[in-house]
């Protein structure tokens, strides 16, 4: 039922784990990239082969790179593909989309080239890129953007509805702009952010260092992105971005206002308290906002806290004994600082199985923490 063969054109993380799940479901794909060593990687791993002179033409073109070039990759496929789907997995949407509009009106591309395009971002990611840090599971449970125009194909979204499904995305249809405009707050401006804190590290002395908990770690952990990859994507959704981090930059001069009357001033005005209880309090509902594994808000699944010895093999243990008690894992946290001898993962569960599973777990002799 999947269209065959597949022509993935970039094989960086995205278009690696593409090719690595499209491959297990047993679709033939074929890769593409600039660089001849990393073609030859991406081979070597299993992402695919390249592309034979007797080989059928693509039914399926998946152009993996940023956004800067995305488009232009685009109108090639179209042109040496002229009965393929060509798709961009690009973050950024809009610009892809405006690009090839602006090639059609100068006549370097036809209605029906443009008919055949369709933009799509797999929410999916890792801190680390490269077709080495491919896998063909990066997808499951993760939203499938899909981002028809006005001249989309008829049957264009159906197909892309039925690969996100196969790859165990859940498919969302959206129109470009408003998909810029959804990224730049749940994706782009936390990778700013993130950034911003850990480069505040860098003036931190080592013994402050060493006193780092689970927190900075959550926090700063996507600072470890791909300086390369972000500039392109930031650059690209700087229409989007910049009225988010407008409104983020005014929340934070309240702050500093806020404690800058509160420094030195035993009674500070109940203002500046008010100020700081607000953010915290707003920080709060936004985070329960977030949708959980299932698209439910966090608040839908409870969580059982369990102390895991800093040992090999032990998180693999409590993840099969999970596993054999019959309650699955909806979502997992683990909790551990270096030097430590025990770490702390925080499993949530449907309400359910809450009791089930502390009961069984300390009967196995693990040891689960109240509340």
């Amino acid at each position: 039922m999947l269209p065959s063969p597949v022509l993935v054109i970039g094989t960086g993380l995205i278009g690696g784990s593409l090719g690595l799940a499209l491959g297990g479901a047993g679709v033939e794909v074929h890769v593409q990239d600039v660089s001849p060593g990393t073609t030859s990687l991406a081979v070597e791993l299993g992402v695919g082969r390249v592309r034979r002179a007797d080989d059928a033409d693509p039914a399926l073109v998946v152009v993996a790179a940023p956004p800067d070039v995305a488009a232009a990759l685009v109108a090639q496929a179209l042109e040496a593909h002229p009965e393929a789907l060509v798709v961009d997995v690009a973050s950024v949407k809009r610009v892809v989309l405006e690009d090839l509009r602006a090639r059609a009106a100068a006549g370097e591309l036809t209605a029906d080239d443009l008919s055949r395009y369709l933009g799509t971002h797999p929410m999916a990611g890792r801190e680390v890129s490269g077709v080495i840090a491919a896998r063909a599971d990066l997808f499951l449970g993760r939203p499938f953007v899909i981002c028809p125009h006005e001249g989309t194909r008829r049957g264009a979204v159906a197909r892309l509805r039925q690969i996100a499904t196969e790859l165990g995305s859940l498919p969302v249809v959206m129109e470009a702009a408003r998909h810029d405009e959804a990224v730049a707050r749940v994706s782009h401006a936390p990778q700013v952010l993130a950034s911003l804190l850990a480069t505040g590290l860098l003036e931190a002395e080592e013994q402050a260092l060493e006193l780092s908990g689970q927190g900075l770690r959550d926090t700063t952990r996507i600072a470890a992105s791909d300086p390369r990859l972000w500039v392109e994507i930031l650059g690209a959704n700087a229409r989007a971005l910049l009225p988010v981090l407008g409104d983020m930059q005014e929340r934070l001069a309240g702050v500093a206002d806020a404690l800058s009357t509160m420094q030195g001033d035993p009674d500070p005005a109940v203002g500046s308290r008010r100020e700081l209880a607000r953010l915290i309090a707003d920080g709060n509902r936004g985070v329960a906002r977030i949708p959980g594994k299932h698209g439910s808000g966090t608040d839908a699944f409870a969580t059982v806290s369990v102390m895991v010895p800093d040992s090999p093999g032990e998180l693999a243990r409590l993840l099969t004994e999970t596993g054999q008690i019959g309650v699955n894992l909806e979502d997992l946290h683990l909790e551990h600082s270096l030097g430590q001898r025990v770490g702390v993962a925080h499993i949530a569960v449907i309400p359910s199985h809450e009791d089930l599973l502390t009961r069984e777990l300390a009967r196995r002799g693990w040891s689960v923490l109240e509340g």
